[in-house]
């Protein structure tokens, strides 16, 4: 089957941690000389979408406009908006989510915010995560960017937000609106950024449980690559089959 457009995860699929997977790699480029559209939809909250470009051009020769980048911080971002809950915001995070928060507009509050987001903070303290949850025990909304509990690096598996968002939902009590892969939030603010219905469009990742779920939990074909975190060895014992499942993206034809 062929795919007018495609979404396609970053870590794990296109690079992994500090080093490229050449296949990858070759896979954004075959969709560049074909001029086929993508759009990059990633859980990863810290860094913005022009500095993931810079990356994937100085670090693996890739070249790719910002505009192709979706973040779970935008995401998140478009979410508040739609929600006018308020403009007081506590963020536990990194720059990439924090930046583009401020930038649209929203207004630092550690006491008494609207909302409270939790993302990926390789610096949190306890102090943060106290405030956080002082806060959403007073009523700010708890919004976490993304559920992915660990993160593939070449060192192995390592914490994600989603590890840091279970412990604030324990000492509050209370679930947090999720908003990147596998939610429906992200994945139809992705839709319309790229502007294709459901069925045009291919997700593709290495992560069983965001990715591939993200298009079988919202009626978007999807593709497995097993190159990042969901083993080989786990793809007999998955509840619900991808719609393709591959071992390199050298693989797929378009």
């Amino acid at each position: 089957m062929t795919y007018n457009g495609y979404l396609i995860d970053l870590d794990g699929t296109i690079y992994l941690g500090s080093e490229i997977i050449p296949a990858g790699k070759r896979f954004v480029e075959s969709l560049q000389k074909k001029d086929i559209p993508f759009l990059f939809v990633t859980n990863n909250t810290t860094k913005t979408p022009e500095t993931v470009a810079m990356r994937l051009r100085e670090e693996f020769s890739l070249t790719v406009e910002p505009t192709t980048i979706y973040t779970a911080a935008l995401a998140t971002v478009d979410y508040m908006k739609d929600a006018k809950k308020g403009s007081k915001v506590y963020v536990i995070g990194e720059a990439g989510l924090i930046q583009l928060i401020l930038k649209a507009g929203f207004i630092w509050e550690e006491k008494q915010p609207d909302y409270v987001v939790v993302g990926l903070d390789s610096e949190v303290t306890y102090e943060k995560l106290m405030k956080a949850t002082l806060a959403i025990r007073e009523g700010a909304m708890f919004i976490g960017t993304n559920p992915d509990k660990n993160i593939p690096t070449e060192k192995g598996l390592i914490p994600g937000a989603g590890s840091l968002i279970a412990l604030i939902e324990t000492a509050t009590q209370q679930k947090p609106v999720f908003i990147g892969k596998p939610e429906a939030i992200i994945m139809e603010k992705a839709l319309g950024q790229i502007q294709l219905e459901k069925s045009e469009v291919l997700m593709v990742g290495d992560n069983y449980e965001t990715d591939i779920q993200s298009g079988i939990k919202n009626g978007i074909d999807s593709l497995l690559v097993l190159s990042g975190f969901t083993p080989k060895e786990a793809v007999p014992h998955l509840p619900e089959a991808p719609t393709y499942i591959i071992d390199s993206l050298d693989e797929w034809m378009f």
